[in-house]
């Protein structure tokens, strides 16, 4: 049948035009598919709050932190569990603030501002708060390299604006032996020694794989590698946090070797790691040798030539050679995070042939 049958005179409504398109001009000419995705629906900006930190007045959109107000006044708020790409976890601690009202200070990285809400960031009672969690992270953890962001030792800054003296308790004792902290069953309450000395995490670094070390003796226990590794990036579990009170620790699965466990080597862990405790085999292997130099090396933003996702990777380059690879926290497309061949696959550039006679 090559065309509509011929209308019938005497039929209802005859004469007048079809209801609805007919089927054979359906098939044959398909309306024109758009040249592009039809663009999202508009959304209304959030409204303005305004509030008053201390004793500034500042108007931020609804949803805002108070972090995120602070930063709009120029306000340095120390934090080492907070990052852009993950979800605030509140729990170093080091950014909480007195609200006006509240009867605890309140973490400035997720508490969300309040229209009117009065905040005060340098009173006493926080610099008190402050200084005495630096202090009980410098009594236990190594924190030489730790920082808000990166591993590049800024705490120590934080640490003289408010006078932490973390060899107050005592000088360390002495660090676990390999698999010890591992072995600690929660709940249990170990009985003291009678040593005049503050305990720490100090235990030797699990080096299992080639790619990347874990020196748990710098783990502050911030919460951000198992965020990455979980619903906030890689969707892997492959850690957790393990154990209760000071015995709790990142771990595997019943602790086994990395290689044996669920990791599949993207990074994200390492990317998102304030202190050092979760580092690049090579960068490792670099600053213990002493020839680990940032101020020698470049970065270089390009794409991943892996595959056609398109994921932005800062290429950190020193001597010559690709040292590590990160990715721009503010990339729509990656979020600040790789796969294992963006972040590890990368020493086939490093291999290059030497000059042929």
């Amino acid at each position: 049948m090559d065309r509509d049958p011929a209308p019938d005179p005497h039929a209802p409504h005859a004469g007048e035009a079809p209801a609805a398109q007919p089927l054979t001009e359906i098939i044959l000419s398909p309306p024109a598919r758009p040249s592009k995705p039809p663009a999202p629906p508009p959304v209304d900006a959030p409204a303005a709050v305004e509030l008053t930190i201390d004793g500034r007045s500042v108007s931020v959109p609804a949803g805002t932190t108070i972090l995120g107000a602070c930063r709009e006044l120029g306000i340095d708020t120390p934090t080492l569990c907070y990052a852009e790409n993950l979800t605030p976890v509140n729990v170093c601690r080091v950014c909480v603030v007195e609200v006006a009202g509240s009867r605890v200070l309140a973490p400035a990285c997720s508490r969300k501002v309040e229209p009117g809400m009065d905040v005060q960031t340098d009173t006493e009672r926080v610099r008190t708060s402050r200084k005495v969690v630096l202090e009980f992270l410098g009594s236990s953890v190594d924190v030489s390299l730790a920082g808000p962001a990166v591993p590049d030792g800024s705490i120590h800054a934080y640490m003289d604006r408010y006078g932490a003296d973390p060899s107050r308790f005592g000088p360390p004792a002495p660090p676990a032996a390999p698999g010890e902290r591992d072995a600690h069953e929660a709940g249990h309450h170990h009985a003291p020694d009678g040593a005049a000395a503050a305990a720490t995490v100090a235990q030797p670094t699990k080096v299992d794989n080639d790619l990347y070390v874990r020196d748990y003796a710098k783990c502050i226990l911030c919460y951000k590698c198992v965020e990455a590794c979980g619903e906030d990036a890689q969707n892997t579990f492959a850690i957790a946090v393990a154990g209760r009170g000071f015995d709790a620790r990142i771990s595997t699965e019943q602790a086994v070797p990395l290689p044996e466990s669920a990791c599949v080597y993207c990074g994200n862990c390492i990317g998102v790691c304030p202190t050092g405790a979760l580092m690049a085999k090579p960068e490792y292997d670099m600053r213990a040798a002493g020839t680990w130099d940032e101020a020698a090396q470049t970065v270089t933003t390009t794409i991943c030539p892996y595959c056609g996702v398109g994921c932005a990777v800062d290429l950190h380059v020193q001597d010559d050679r690709i040292l590590k690879v990160t990715s721009p926290l503010d990339s729509s497309v990656t979020g600040g995070h790789l796969c294992i061949k963006g972040r590890f696959g990368f020493e086939f550039v490093n291999e290059r042939p030497g000059p042929t006679s």
